[in-house]
């Protein structure tokens, strides 16, 4: 994995990964059969806060990674329509040269 220029990015990558830990060890504990009443309503809270957590941060890191990444088809019909000249991967408007 590449290193984030962004660290809102950076960390909301983190996020999903903590999230998803979090999230694999309360499904570990629905479905490995406990007994029922040590899993409750809380419980259930718990793991619906979680995807819903999970999801958002994903579709920060999607919207990020569709405003900055550059196209990967390499045929001549998919280039063509991009306009390379206004690209950065910062973000920022590119630079005039001086004369």
């Amino acid at each position: 994995m590449t290193a984030d220029s962004d660290s809102h990015i950076a960390w909301q990558r983190a996020q999903v990964r903590k999230n998803r830990a979090a999230l694999k060890e309360l499904e570990i504990v629905r479905f490995g059969g406990a007994p029922i009443p040590t899993f409750n309503r809380k419980t259930e809270q718990a793991i619906g806060e979680l995807k819903r957590k999970i999801t958002e941060a994903e579709r920060c890191i999607a919207d990020y990674e569709r405003r900055t990444k550059r196209p990967l088809a390499t045929d001549g019909r998919s280039l063509a329509s991009v306009s390379w000249s206004n690209w950065d991967a910062n973000g920022t408007p590119p630079q005039r040269r001086r004369a």
